[in-house]
């Protein structure tokens, strides 16, 4: 890993679906059920998207879509796993929470799993409290859990 990690905000679908499959398809674990994947690939280009380089390499990026007029969802976000828990993630949320503001958002919300219910969403659920997300409902399936900041 180098020193200087940049978090860019992208503009050019083309290439915002090239990164979002890139750093995806690198990542089974999370992002394992291929339609889910695509879904998420095909969303990124009308999405506010902000990128995470490592030199010019693409290493992470998190998506945002507007949910209402005051709210924007983090949708999705992926970083490669040599690079977890070294702070990219929390980079590029704050550059996206930046983003949203100045654009004039209130809100922003991402939608989990409830605590204790998935051991592997225990830790993205920890990443996102750290954030400063707070529990807002409590619903049983992955779609439906939200937390708002």
């Amino acid at each position: 890993m180098s020193k200087e990690i940049i978090i860019v905000e992208e503009k050019y679908v083309d290439k915002k679906q090239r990164i979002a499959r890139e750093i995806l398809e690198a990542l089974p674990d999370w992002f394992g059920i291929p339609e889910a994947r695509e879904q998420y690939i095909k969303e990124s280009a009308n999405q506010s998207f902000f990128a995470a380089y490592d030199s010019n390499k693409p290493i992470g990026f998190l998506c945002l879509k507007e949910t209402g007029k005051e709210t924007v969802e983090l949708s999705v976000m992926g970083v490669l796993k040599d690079y977890h828990r070294k702070g990219v993630g929390r980079m590029l949320f704050k550059k996206a929470k930046e983003s949203a503001l100045q654009s004039g958002y209130s809100f922003i919300q991402v939608k989990t799993v409830q605590m204790g219910r998935y051991e592997d969403y225990d830790a993205t659920n920890h990443f996102y409290l750290s954030l400063g997300f707070k529990e807002f409902e409590d619903l049983i399936t992955l779609a439906d859990a939200v937390h708002v900041i």
